[in-house]
């Protein structure tokens, strides 16, 4: 799929009082204006990591802040009575807190911090005072999950199974060279180095020994790389077993497949079975019912397809049977919450370019939404009583919200409310737009704050990256609409051909149809929304990012005037570059129909001859390109050929190039300097 920290201690004073409790972080930033700004914007806490005690009375939780100055972020950690208010900062260092859990008895919080010896596992009161070390483990770790018991503690760590040049030859210890053999060698922003593996260790509730590599030897990673976290790997109730998701291939195989599959290790008899073998697509993320009788994963059908649809399986031990609970339900599931009873299973899915929590009945396989509304709900844990959950939406950064049997929300956290209360937000609305084959699309039309509807505005297109990603209710610290809207511009984002939520039928469609129906439906839009009184219509931008960043240069050589200036950021330009450069086969394979050079492959050959390359020479408009080095999906010569192009065909154009950022911009700094230029592109054209 294409897709659209460091530290620093934070000094603030965290004692201002709400009716809602305490705001913890800049309770003091006052704003100078009342409008959006990329540095306000890198002013907000991110929060994460929703953890509930084990009397179901306190959340611990973390939340991000960033330095600009310095250019770095830290993580701390909170707590907050499960009623909310009172929220508490226990932790103040240097170097950030991570993972964070609290212990069987609730009395203590492990995480992960750095040291010399890289991360490590650290206990401490639910205060935050006496921290203490309770593991030494080579190299570091990137994450931890403890047993029920309490006993063990699992763990993954990198492991290194490649032999380099220098291990190869131990004369030239300066060689500075790669050798290869096999593809896959690079992912995402890193080269194959190192496989991470899970580990098994004894834990005596004082300090982490005798760990063993439950993969020993394999040359295969879980979690999985690069997007892998430890929802990808559970322990057994009665504490002895290990489930965990792996894609046990190598090399080509590998680049060419998405076959993960469950496997369960018993760590008495030290075996390993694969619970998915036959199941081709993805599967991952195990949670085992709460008596261990039924497995419960997320699971796609189709090898190759990463966008297929993401079903929820049960397995039940008994039986041996395994059950597709989501046959009749045409959505995608994610986060797998089983009841206490073990009778039922809270998930999230996306509807309607919305996430919402529903229940699932495992008796009667009938599944209902819990709630409504303009969010997404993201993660959840299911107490006795209600549920704790975290969610957004296009003018809220991530909280926590209390939501009861019947859907009914409370907000728990206001960890951005003095910054949200300063600001002018966009209006956001929902309108449905018709498409060339007659199909209702829905549109989010994202107004300028302070909007004068007796005015005209210059408007920008929005081409969503995925490209199956839906065009939800999210809260982006770089494509954030606010931000856009507040720069003076009306917004239009399509959910167009080849999003999820709509149904798989609607998803499914842009698979073999790069530069078809999908960019009829983002004229369907601009054409309509631009007959709106307040809308320029001579002052119309087109960005995008990845396959955004595609639609992009695709519409640079096929809009017919409709644009005055472009943006595209990470995108394909070239496909049959693209094809031989990416990491990740299958994506290319699925969504082109083949290699460019199948000439008997009619749904491959429609796909190339789309490529935005071809069409280069009808380039007229202004366009600005954005790219980054470490980007190996796609690849940072992608943009400059791109821009290249469009200075070689007399097109005013800039390339804005970071050598240290990926197919996403991280830094602070970096990304302010990208919604500065941003901005500024786009003003000079449509300003």
């Amino acid at each position: 799929m294409f897709f659209v920290t460091s530290c620093k201690t934070e000094k603030t004073n965290d004692n201002t009082k709400t009716k809602e409790g305490k705001i913890i972080g800049k309770p003091d930033l006052k704003l100078e204006n009342d409008i959006m700004t990329p540095e306000v914007l890198w002013s907000f806490g991110r929060l994460g990591g929703v953890q509930v005690s084990k009397d179901e009375k306190t959340l611990l939780f973390g939340i991000t802040y960033y330095d600009i100055a310095e250019n770095k972020g830290n993580r701390e950690l909170y707590t907050m009575p499960v009623e909310g208010g009172n929220m508490k900062r226990i932790t103040e260092t240097a170097r950030g807190e991570y993972n964070a859990v609290w212990s069987k008895d609730g009395n203590k919080i492990y995480f992960m911090t750095f040291d010399d010896a890289g991360m490590q596992i650290w206990k401490m009161n639910t205060n935050g005072t006496e921290r203490t070390k309770i593991s030494d483990i080579e190299g570091g770790i990137s994450g931890f999950k403890f047993s029920p018991d309490e006993t063990k503690i699992l763990f993954a760590k990198e492991v290194d199974l490649i032999e380099d040049v220098v291990d190869k030859y131990p004369d030239l210890p300066k060689a500075n060279a790669r050798i290869i053999e096999d593809l896959m060698y690079r992912h995402w922003d890193t080269w194959t180095d190192s496989y991470s593996h899970i580990f098994v260790a004894d834990f005596d509730g004082i300090s982490v020994k005798e760990e063993t590599d439950i993969m020993k030897n394999e040359e295969f990673d879980s979690p999985l790389k690069p997007f892998g976290g430890f929802e990808e790997v559970s322990w057994s109730p009665d504490s002895k077993t290990i489930a965990y998701t792996c894609v046990k291939k190598k090399g080509r195989e590998y680049t060419l497949s998405t076959n993960s599959d469950i496997y369960l290790y018993n760590i008495e008899k030290k075996e390993t079975s694969n619970l998915t073998k036959g199941m081709n697509g993805y599967d991952k993320a195990p949670v085992y019912s709460p008596d261990g009788k039924m497995i419960a994963w997320e699971s796609m059908e189709r090898d190759g397809y990463e966008s297929d649809k993401n079903r929820l399986f049960i397995y039940n031990f008994s039986t041996k049977e395994k059950k597709d609970y989501t046959a009749n339900f045409d959505q995608n599931v994610h986060e797998i919450n089983w009841t206490p009873d073990g009778k039922s299973i809270y998930t999230v899915s996306d509807y309607h370019a919305r996430f919402q929590i529903y229940k699932l009945n495992v008796e009667t396989n009938e599944i209902n939404a819990v709630t409504k509304g303009d969010h997404n709900y993201r993660s959840l844990a299911v107490l006795s009583d209600k549920l704790i959950a975290t969610k957004q939406s296009m003018s809220m950064p991530t909280e926590i919200f209390a939501v009861n049997q019947s859907g009914e929300e409370t907000q728990l956290s206001f960890v951005n409310k003095n910054i949200l209360e300063q600001l002018e937000l966009a209006k956001v609305e929902e309108r449905w737009v018709k498409t060339t084959d007659g199909k209702n699309m829905l549109v989010w039309v994202i107004y300028p704050p302070h909007f004068d509807a007796n005015k005209k505005y210059p408007a920008l297109l929005y081409c969503q990256g995925g490209p199956q990603s839906a065009v939800s209710q999210f809260f982006s610290y770089r494509w954030n609409f606010q931000q856009m809207a507040a720069n003076g511009y009306v917004v239009v984002a399509p959910n167009r051909r080849g999003l999820p939520s709509f149904g798989q039928e609607w998803n499914e469609q842009i698979s073999g149809d790069y530069g078809g129906q999908n960019m009829k439906d983002y004229f369907s839009a601009i054409d309509e929304l631009k007959k709106e009184p307040f809308i320029n219509e001579e002052k119309l931008g087109a960005i995008g990012a990845s396959y955004g960043g595609f639609s992009v240069y695709w519409l640079a050589g096929n809009h017919n005037k409709r644009f005055k200036a472009f943006i595209a950021h990470d995108g394909i330009f070239n496909l049959e570059a693209q094809y031989l450069e990416t990491e990740e086969m299958w994506f290319a394979n699925w969504d082109l129909g083949g290699a460019f050079w199948d000439k008997s492959n009619k749904i491959a050959q429609y796909s190339f001859a789309n490529s935005p390359h071809k069409f280069v020479q009808n380039w007229d408009t202004p366009i600005m390109v954005i790219h980054g080095q470490k980007d190996y999906r796609i690849a940072a010569t992608q943009g400059m050929s791109a821009f290249n192009a469009a200075i070689l065909n007399n097109v005013p154009a800039k390339f804005l190039y970071f050598p240290e950022e990926n197919h996403w911009v991280l830094s602070p700094q970096n990304g302010i300097l990208w919604q500065r230029e941003f901005k500024g592109w786009l003003d000079k054209y449509l300003k």
